[in-house]
């Protein structure tokens, strides 16, 4: 995600190939990063609904993995439910390896972004409080993914391949 004068970006795309798939933005700065911000922001919101949608079914008793294969097939698929609970939740390695401080301030910034614009986020800012929970409890070197823990506490269940409902 790139902003700036374009015939700058003209000149430096070939290297930024290098890097991975490249998208200009626009040419005012900062527009990257506000793209960037709200990305993260989408991405965190994605682990903290589905956790809480696994803990509800989990908590009536619906199998994690079985819930995933259905949610996954369905209208409610998302990167969290496709890629961050089977391989990060489910199996309770909480390592997806972005932390929950990293998490917490891209939120934090995208936040203060969207206030700066007179744009409210009140889902945002539930995200926000969350990841703060989060960090509280786990620390904010704990990972982005142990958000699920903080819903599980809060409903009373474990979201696992293994044991399901523990309550």
């Amino acid at each position: 995600m790139v902003s700036g004068p374009r015939h700058a970006f003209a000149q430096v795309e070939p290297i930024l190939r290098f890097l991975g798939r490249v998208f200009f933005v626009g040419e005012k700065p900062g527009l990257g990063q506000t793209l960037k911000l709200a990305n993260n922001l989408m991405s965190q919101a994605a682990i903290a609904i589905t956790a809480e949608a696994m803990a509800m079914g989990v908590k009536a008793g619906i199998d994690p993995q079985v819930m995933l294969d259905v949610l996954n097939a369905s209208s409610g698929r998302n990167t969290a439910s496709a890629e961050k609970f089977p391989k990060h939740v489910l199996t309770r390695c909480f390592d997806f390896g972005f932390s929950t401080g990293l998490a917490l301030k891209d939120v934090h910034l995208c936040l203060e972004e969207a206030a700066a614009l007179g744009v409210q986020m009140t889902l945002g800012h539930a995200v926000r409080e969350v990841l703060s929970d989060t960090q509280d409890k786990y620390g904010p070197d704990s990972d982005c993914t142990c958000v699920a823990r903080t819903v599980e506490e809060r409903a009373g269940c474990e979201i696992t391949a293994n044991r399901g409902n523990k309550s």
